[in-house]
This record gives structure tokens, C-alpha cells and sequence, in this order.
């Protein structure tokens, strides 16, 4: 089954223009699903092109009926401007549609272009060269696709869908294959000649993919224009060079082709009149003239029967008096020049299949070679010669050649009836996908809906209500450089938490000396009482001590408790509400450290001092602010998303005072609760929501973090294959497993340097064993889909935040740095570019600097921590 995307490749060492047909699987048309219906194709190649009308119909097997008409393009249309030509074309197919009664009807065409073309995708084909005599002017260079298009719309009297464009051997070989599933070669040998096959994705450098196959055009007719033939070219190829449209060009061509096989022997058969060899030394005026010797002669005269009463009719029709031998010498002459055309083709075919041969690894190749053009098919012994000499040259190969009878016009219309239903399938994907995509516009409705939420936040009157409750942190200072002493932190925000020592050295070589361990917190316990969370949290403090040869040591400590807390002064957190999965009971409306305490007392293995109670975000911007001083604000994106800032006492309403600033904790993972995001809102994001731990709580989180952002993929490659856009519509059941689709998966199949091969793994791990190279490509596009909104609507979040800092300034310009942490930020390939296009966009009158807090939010707890204690000892 072939699907709707053409690559281009211009391999300039042997002048040949590789043209590449993206396929789904190894087989040939046999097993094509084919959309029902009626389609059209134009087979222009030559001065005759084709119209065809194809009707494929099921009544439990696939029919595939054909009405066509040849036209004839007169030689001052093909040799006058591609204005006349495409003129010209679209006035035999409205004749044809007209004849058939279905001018009325907008039907898909698929257009077969013989020519060397430069392709991108499947309906827009640029000329690179004209070949086969042809030479309208005006169109090398050009889209042949654009150009029928606007022929047709011109006229303004029929309308066509140019769903695809294809070259001829493409054509024939997916004709040959509705029939053989072994065809996998395409040749033409008649006016021009070329061929097409089946490579390995692997070997096709230049595109993406490196699974399946896909079809090389390989316009082999150029082989040769770099020299490689010289020492087989004879005068009378150079001479036929010399006076064609085209010198230096397509010289493989000029010595196999039905355009210049006649034109050979004339010149042969003048060289040797010439020399007194033949004809008593004459020659006539239609001897001497060139193309007056067609290669349809050449056929006729090699007819066993008939072949010597053809020749002296030809040679008397030239006005020349032959004698008996006179005629058998011609004969002779055209049996030479056609034997080497077969070979010459034998042994170019012959390396197409060593190298698929190789590719496959086996030690014999069974395949089938789809084949049409005049020579081949008209010419009595070259199809014999030909096949003879394959069978020579590759005896390890069994060939079966296979005619195409009805041309390459039905290959085009079968890659058009599958592109229609491919092009309706990537439409709908991309439908969906657009649901996911934001504009600028909506990204700037973002960022104001988040600074009014950040202003009913600050506000007493409106705070209750706020979604973003801006929440004081009672921070104030940021360390001066004398702090020093040693200090216990304690960083949970997640199933994982650390415990630190930070050793904090002042004076000039002022530092900051860490010690930590990591612990993990078991479900059960997350999912328990709050009693059994503060007392493991406890044990581990006890082991870590213990660890650190510090056993029963009472230290000042800091406690990074990564949850919406509300404060009334910095020793001390009121669990609002938990999230990112924790539902711990009895901690809600409790004092955090408090029931920290609480645990301690019960151990009775040491005690410590509370100092202050933090936000991992606060904890983020006193680290990154410890380094650059200009860091006031601090970011998390990693399992969950917050943010907090240095606001104006003036606007923290909930605080007394005006004068100076405080951190405050924005707690922005609740953005959207109150429906400021439900336009926005997917329906993907929805079912994420609904199978939630809190339904209808931390939307904006929802839409961003690394706890959510696998299982919004999840949803949506569960929705595409239910629809049949995705894994052939077969759906494992570990994809049905919510959470199985790591956030981590989208970073390794984003990251620039995995292979598709490598993202097929991933998707295996799954439990999609049958998934394709596409499967991939689209399974990559719905990550990057997902993870761009993530980046984009944070940016958006982001950029409010700075901007208000700058409004509450006065400022025209503002230079400010943000601290930033978290797993997705940091390990995501794409994420914090993104971000940072998106800041820059929507902030142009800020100057933004984003660094990464390397020692995690635990430090900034300690600094905190370091900071109270001397503002504590300085009151004393």
C-alpha cells in the first residue's frame, strides 16, 4: 500500500534525478486497499497523451474498469510555449469528460509526467528538463501540476482534484502489481526509456525514515552525461547527440530509445553508402534527411517472415535501388543497433536487481519486472533479447517480465484512488491535530486571562474566588553573601524527595557545599494517612543523618513542600490542597510544619528547628539568585508547573505594609478551574481531566506538565486508532492502560537523533508489534503537537508574569532573569526553545533570561533557611 508523500533527490555524480515513492509496506499493489469510486488519469509522455477514466467498484472483489482517448499534441504545441501546450491538454480532457457526460463532477486525477521532474510531494512536480524531443518553453523549472491548474481553471468550464503526480515507470509498476505482488521494478523502453524499483528506506539518505521501502524513480535515461559511456559511444552516437534538442543530455537514452533507434541506423547506413559499402555508393536526398528513417522500420525489417521484403520497401520508399544483399546488410544493421540497445538495458536492469537482490540478503531473488513502452512491446526480438540477457547477466535472479497492458494511466489513477483516501485520512489527522494547535492570537488571550487571575489573586475582595491565589511566601531578602553555617533541607514535591546538608561558607570565597540522598515515598503511603507520610519522611531524615555521621544532630531546617500552601508567616504552610496524585489524609487545612514536628516528637531519634516552610519554585529562584542577582522569578515544569516572583508589598493585599517586596507563590497549576481555559480545552485534555485524582482542579497543569502530557498522547492515539488513522486500526491493549504512555517517551521521540527505528521500539514496548515507518512519523507528530502547546501555553503563563513585573516598575524595558527546574524543562529536546520563542514573541519590551537551576530547589531551602537564621540572630 503506497502512501502520499514524494521526495526528491538530484545525484549530481551521475547526473540522474532520483525521484522517491513513499511506501507503506514491502508489497506490491496486490494488497493495495483502494478507495471505491471514479478517477482520472493523463499519461502525457510523448507527443500522444492518454485521459482515462477508472472506475473501481467492490461487490466483495475489487473491479477495476477503464474508458480512455488518446490525443494527439501536434509538433508546433509541443515544440511552441507550455502556455499552448497545457492549453491544449486541458481542452482534450474536457472533450473527454464532455464525451463521457461527467463534466459536472469534481473528480480526482492522478497525472502521469514522463519527464525528469524535481518533487517534494505528491501533487507538485517541477520540470527539470525536457526530454524526448519535447521542448515547449516556459515550463522547465516550473510546476507542470500549477500549470494544468490553471489551464483548467482558465477554461472555467470543468473542475479537476490534481490529487497526484507520477512518473510513467511508477505507473506501470504499480499497473503490474494490481496483478503480481512480486512486481517491484518499473521499466519503460520506448519513445524514452527509464526504470523505477523498490529500495530500502535505510539506503535512502536524504529522507526521513530508515524502515519499509520506497519506490527510485531513476531517470536512467542521463546515465552517461558524466563521461561513464564514452568508451562504448560510437561516431553515430555523437553524431545523434550533437544534432538533438538536447547535446550532452540523457545519452544513455539516445543509444537504447525508440526515438533514436532509426536515426542510428540512417546514419550507419549513410556512413556505408558513404564508404561504397552499400547501395552502389548512392544516396538520396530522404537517405541523407534526418528522421526520415523511424525506428518502425528497425521493427519491421526484423520480422523473421517478413523482414527482408520490409527492408527493400523501406529502402525503395527512400528512394533508393536495393539489391538483395543491400537488403539482408540493412537488415543486419538494424538487428546490431537494436541487440545493443536490448543489452545495453539488460545490463542496467541487471545492477537494479543484484543491488534489491543484496538488499533482501538472499542468496536467489524471485521478482517481476512491470514493462511497457513501443520498443519493447513492438519490436519482435527485443523483449527476447532483453530477458535473454538479464538471465546471463543474473543467473542467481528469477525474472519474470510482465507487460503492462493498460499503461501507465491505470497505475496513476490506482496512486490517485489510494492518495484520495490517504489525503482524506491525513486531513482528519490533521483536524484533530489542529485542536491542539495554538495561534498567536489565542496564546495573547493566555497571557491576559492569567494577569487578570494573577489580579483577582493578589486582591483581598477576589481572592477567595481566584483560581491563581498569589500567595505571600513571606520571603523578602535574598542572601547579602554573610550567611554561613550548616543547614538541613528537605525537598518533596513528588513520589521522590531529597534530604540535604548544605554547608554554607561567607567571606570572599564565599560557597555552598551539598550533601544529599534520594528517597521514595510508596503509594500506599502518598495514598494514606498523613501520619504514615510525615513519619517515613521522618525515618529518612533519620537514616540520612545517620549516613552523614550526624546522628542526633539539631540543625536549622528548610522545608521545600512543593503543594499550594497558605501562610501566615515563613515558618509555617497550610496545606490548601494536594496534587500530582498525593491524597494523604489529615493533611489538608493542617499545618505542614506542624505535623512535620509532630513526627520528629514521635521518633524522639533527634530534633530540628523548623525555619522556614518554602515552594519549590521560591526554592528555584533564591538558588539561581544566589549566582545572578537580576533572578526574581522561579519556574517549575517538571511532574507538576508553578511559578512564583518578587511582587510590590503595595499589591499583596493579604499582607499589612507597602514598602519593599515579597515572593509571592502563584500557585498558577489551578489556572483554568474556573473555566478560563475551556476554549482551549480538547477533548483529549477532558479525559485526562475526568480520570484524574482531582477532576475539574489544576486545568492549566493539566494542559503542561510532565505528570499529564503521555497521557494526553495516549488519548489521542487511542482516538486515531478508533478511527483507522493509526496502526491499521488495531489498538493493543497495553495502550489502554492509563499512564503506560510515559511523558518520557515524548522527549526520546522528539530527540533530533532517534531514528524511526528506534521510535518503532519505543512503540513495540507498547505492545504495537505491527506498527509501521508512518505509524512512527505520525506517532512523533502528535508529541511534538502536544509538547509545543505545553511549551507555548507556559511561555504564555510565563509572559504575563514579566510583564507585570515591568507595569508594577513603570518601566519601558525590563531586564530580568527567571530560574528555572523540573524534569521536562530540563530533559525535553524542544521544550525550553519553545518556551523562549514564545516569552520573546509575547513580551517584546522584556529582556529575558532563563537559566537552569542545576542544584534543585533544595539549596534555595537551605539559603532561605541561612538567610532567617541571620535576619533571626540580628533581631536578637
Amino acid at each position: 500500500m503506497y502512501s502520499t508523500l514524494l521526495h526528491f533527490q538530484y545525484h549530481e555524480d551521475w547526473n540522474i534525478v532520483i525521484l522517491t515513492f513513499f511506501a507503506f509496506s514491502c508489497g506490491g499493489a496486490r494488497n493495495t486497499h483502494i478507495k471505491t469510486g471514479d478517477f482520472l488519469a493523463l499519461d502525457l509522455g510523448g507527443t500522444n497523451f492518454r485521459v482515462l477514466l477508472v472506475r473501481v467498484s467492490s461487490n466483495g472483489k475489487q473491479k477495476v474498469e477503464m474508458e480512455n482517448q488518446i490525443y494527439a499534441i501536434p509538433e508546433n504545441i509541443m515544440r511552441g510555449s507550455g502556455t499552448e501546450l497545457f492549453d491544449h491538454i486541458a481542452e482534450c480532457l474536457a472533450n473527454f469528460l464532455e464525451k463521457l457526460g461527467i463534466k459536472d463532477k469534481k473528480l480526482p486525477l492522478g497525472f502521469t509526467f514522463s519527464f525528469p521532474c524535481q518533487q517534494t510531494k505528491l501533487d507538485e512536480s517541477f520540470l527539470v528538463s525536457w526530454t524526448k524531443g519535447s521542448k515547449a518553453s516556459g515550463v522547465e523549472g516550473r510546476d507542470v501540476v500549477g500549470l494544468l491548474r490553471k489551464a483548467i481553471k482558465k477554461r472555467g468550464d470543468f473542475d479537476i482534484d490534481i490529487v497526484a503526480v507520477i512518473n510513467d515507470t511508477v505507473g506501470t509498476m504499480m499497473t503490474c502489481g494490481y496483478d503480481d505482488h512480486h512486481c517491484e521494478i518499473g521499466l519503460i523502453v520506448g519513445t524514452g526509456t527509464n526504470a523505477c524499483y523498490m529500495e530500502e528506506m535505510r539506503h535512502l539518505e536524504l529522507v526521513d525514515g530508515d524502515e519499509g521501502r520506497m519506490c527510485v524513480n531513476m531517470e536512467w535515461g542521463a546515465f552517461g552525461d558524466d563521461g561513464a559511456l564514452d568508451d562504448i559511444r560510437t561516431e553515430f552516437d555523437r553524431e545523434i547527440d550533437a544534432g538533438s534538442l538536447n547535446p550532452g543530455k540523457q545519452l544513455f537514452e539516445k543509444m537504447i530509445s525508440g526515438m533514436y533507434l532509426g536515426e542510428l541506423v540512417r546514419l550507419i547506413l549513410v556512413k556505408m553508402a558513404k564508404d561504397g559499402l552499400l547501395f552502389q555508393g548512392h544516396t538520396t536526398p530522404d537517405l541523407l534527411t534526418t528522421g526520415h528513417f523511424q525506428t518502425s522500420f528497425v521493427s519491421a525489417m526484423e520480422n523473421k517472415k517478413s523482414g527482408l521484403v520490409s527492408a527493400e520497401q523501406v529502402l525503395r520508399g527512400l528512394g533508393l535501388d536495393p539489391s538483395p544483399e543491400d537488403c539482408v546488410a540493412t537488415q543486419r544493421v538494424c538487428q546490431i543497433v537494436s541487440t545493443r540497445a536490448a543489452h545495453l538495458c539488460a545490463a542496467t536492469l541487471a545492477a537494479v536487481l543484484r543491488q534489491i537482490r543484496d538488499n533482501k540478503a538472499a542468496e536467489r531473488l524471485r521478482t517481476t519486472v512491470g514493462v511497457d513502452g513501443s520498443v519493447y512491446k513492438n519490436h519482435p526480438q527485443f523483449a527476447r533479447r532483453l530477458n535473454k540477457m538479464v538471465r546471463l547477466l543474473v543467473p542467481d535472479c528469477d525474472v519474470r517480465f510482465l507487460r503492462s497492458e493498460d499503461g501507465s494511466g491505470k497505475g496513476a489513477a490506482m496512486v490517485t484512488a489510494v492518495a484520495h483516501r490517504l489525503a482524506k485520512q491525513h486531513a482528519e489527522r490533521q483536524r484533530i491535530l489542529n485542536t491542539l494547535r495554538l495561534s498567536r492570537d489565542q496564546l495573547l488571550e493566555v497571557k491576559k486571562r492569567m494577569e487578570e487571575e494573577m489580579n483577582r489573586g493578589l486582591a483581598k475582595k477576589t481572592h477567595a474566588t481566584a483560581t491563581v491565589k498569589m500567595l505571600p511566601t513571606f520571603v523578602r531578602s535574598t542572601p547579602d553573601g554573610t550567611e554561613r553555617g550548616d543547614f538541613l533541607a528537605l525537598d518533596l514535591g513528588g513520589t521522590n524527595f531529597r534530604v540535604l546538608l548544605v554547608r554554607v561558607r561567607s567571606g570572599k570565597r564565599r560557597s555552598v557545599e551539598m550533601h544529599n540522598k534520594i528517597y521514595t515515598i510508596p503509594q500506599d503511603i502518598t495514598q494514606g494517612t498523613g501520619e504514615e507520610l510525615f513519619d517515613h519522611i521522618v525515618h529518612c531524615i533519620a537514616d540520612f543523618l545517620e549516613y552523614m555521621g550526624m546522628k542526633g544532630a539539631s540543625l536549622p531546617l528548610g522545608f521545600t513542600f512543593s503543594f499550594p500552601c497558605h501562610q501566615t508567616r515563613l515558618d509555617q504552610g497550610i496545606l490548601i490542597k494536594w496534587t500530582k496524585g498525593f491524597k494523604a489524609s489529615g493533611c489538608e487545612g493542617e499545618d505542614v510544619a506542624a505535623l512535620l514536628k509532630d513526627a520528629i516528637h514521635r521518633s524522639e531519634e533527634f530534633d530540628l528547628d523548623v525555619v522556614a516552610v518554602v515552594n519549590d519554585t521560591v526554592g528555584t529562584m533564591m538558588t539561581c539568585g544566589y549566582e545572578d542577582p537580576q533572578c526574581e522569578v522561579g519556574l517549575i515544569v517538571g511532574t507538576g508547573t508553578n511559578t512564583c516572583y518578587m511582587e510590590e508589598m503595595s499589591n499583596v493585599e493579604l499582607v499589612d505594609g507597602d514598602e519593599g517586596r515579597m515572593c509571592v507563590n502563584m500557585e498558577w497549576g489551578a489556572f483554568g478551574d474556573r473555566g478560563e481555559l475551556d476554549d482551549l480545552c480538547t477533548e483529549f485534555d477532558r479525559a485526562v481531566d475526568d480520570q484524574s485524582t482531582y477532576p475539574g482542579k489544576q486545568r492549566y497543569e493539566k494542559m503542561i506538565s510532565g505528570m499529564y502530557l503521555g497521557e494526553i498522547v495516549r488519548n489521542v492515539l487511542l482516538d486515531f486508532t478508533a478511527k483507522g488513522l493509526l496502526f491499521r486500526g488495531k489498538l493493543s491493549e497495553r495502550l489502554k492502560t492509563r499512564g503506560i504512555f510515559e511523558t518520557k517517551f515524548l522527549s526520546q521521540i522528539e530527540s533530533d537523533r532517534l531514528a524511526l527505528r528506534q521510535v518503532r521500539s519505543i512503540l513495540q514496548h507498547l505492545g504495537l508489534t505491527s506498527s509501521t515507518c508512518d505509524d512512527s512519523i505520525l506517532v512523533k507528530e502528535v508529541c511534538s503537537v502536544v509538547s509545543k502547546r505545553a511549551a507555548q501555553l507556559c511561555g504564555a503563563g510565563l509572559s504575563a508574569v514579566v510583564d507585570k513585573i515591568r507595569l508594577n516598575r513603570g518601566l519601558e524595558k525590563l531586564s530580568i532573569t527567571v530560574g528555572v527546574d523540573g524534569t521536562l524543562y530540563k530533559l525535553h529536546p524542544h521544550f525550553a526553545t519553545i518556551m523562549r520563542e514564545t516569552l520573546r514573541d509575547l513580551t517584546p519590551n522584556c529582556e529575558v533570561t532563563l537559566i537552569q537551576s542545576e542544584d534543585g530547589s533544595g539549596k534555595g531551602a537551605a539559603l532561605i533557611t541561612a538567610v532567617a537564621c541571620r535576619l533571626r540572630d540580628a533581631g536578637k
